[in-house]
């Protein structure tokens, strides 16, 4: 079960799933050196392994698209040489070569050169793949699987510092923060008699996924002053119909990806959802999967997007 709810969590991540620890960091031995020119720097990564980066990567491969919205965020358009098959944003980086989906092309990559490979939590389950990749020289620094604004911050900044672009780093997380004040600003305009429930779904019926606790999106619901129906629940629960009619929702946010359709059809029309609060006052909104569900600085757009979907009269302005 744990398994499974972890393998939700990824095809969430990755757009798959849409209708779907703070790292230790050493820089070099002369503190007085700028960061950005202090190679070699040693950082703990996901692993809990110390990985030691010689000198300022030229060729990246990414293996996750959260990290290659951060590689871009941070302004490495021409070192990256590499990128997963799910990698669709920012536009340039459909064009990059791929080396694989859930399960990685070790040859391709390596045949690439990179000097540094931005691996995953969730590619840790193919240590003999990644193994492969260390024995030919090529360095792998393993990312954590980050779940709050908070870690995704500690993400941008390991990247940063990976890959020399610690002052980029430090402003693009600036910018984050200063975005999601912009919002919970907005947001302390929502009376309390005006606050809504709402239910976001991350997969089409018949199997209803949503996002519970420990998500970003219940970080963006806390954030926009919504209450989040599931937020008893951790992670990604699937529930059954009679449970949704339980909980009655006042709104219900439907990610949607690149193919779905008719997604707020199919939740007014459900039968067994006749009598939703939601569906009642046709309160079926759908956001775009990749913003809410990335650990990258487009999380700040995504909380946008779904705080305009929920309160259009506070944030649509």
């Amino acid at each position: 079960m744990k398994n499974w709810k972890w393998m939700i969590s990824l095809l969430v991540a990755l757009g798959l799933l849409a209708a779907c620890g703070d790292p230790d960091t050493e820089t070099g031995s002369d503190s007085e050196q700028s960061v950005e020119t202090a190679f070699p720097v040693t950082i703990t990564d996901a692993t809990g392994e110390e990985v030691t980066i010689d000198e300022e990567p030229k060729a990246i491969v990414s293996m996750i698209p959260s990290n290659t919205e951060i590689v871009y965020a941070l302004g490495l358009d021409e070192e990256i040489v590499g990128v997963s098959d799910f990698d669709n944003y920012p536009e340039e980086a459909e064009d990059v070569e791929k080396i694989g989906g859930m399960e990685f092309n070790v040859e391709k990559i390596i045949s690439l050169q990179p000097d540094v490979v931005l691996a995953h939590d969730s590619n840790s389950t193919q240590e003999d793949g990644l193994k492969q990749i260390e024995d030919a020289g090529i360095t792998v620094v393993v990312i954590e699987n980050a779940t709050s604004f908070d870690q995704v911050y500690d993400t941008i900044d390991t990247i940063g510092k990976v890959t020399g672009k610690v002052t980029e780093a430090e402003q693009v997380i600036e910018d984050m923060q200063d975005g999601f004040a912009e919002i919970e600003e907005k947001a302390a305009t929502v009376e309390e008699a005006d606050r809504k429930k709402v239910l976001i779904a991350v997969s089409q019926m018949p199997d209803v996924y949503v996002a519970g606790n420990d998500t970003f999106m219940q970080e963006m619901l806390d954030l926009i002053q919504a209450d989040n129906a599931a937020g008893e629940q951790d992670g990604f629960p699937m529930l059954a119909e009679e449970e949704i009619v339980r909980l009655n929702p006042d709104t219900v946010v439907v990610t949607s990806g690149y193919y779905e359709e008719n997604l707020t059809q199919e939740w007014l029309t459900h039968g067994s959802f006749s009598d939703l609060t939601a569906v009642q006052n046709e309160d079926i909104q759908e956001v775009s999967s990749d913003p809410v569900n990335r650990s990258g600085p487009r999380l700040v757009e995504g909380a946008q997007e779904l705080a305009e979907a929920i309160y259009p009269d506070i944030f649509s302005e």
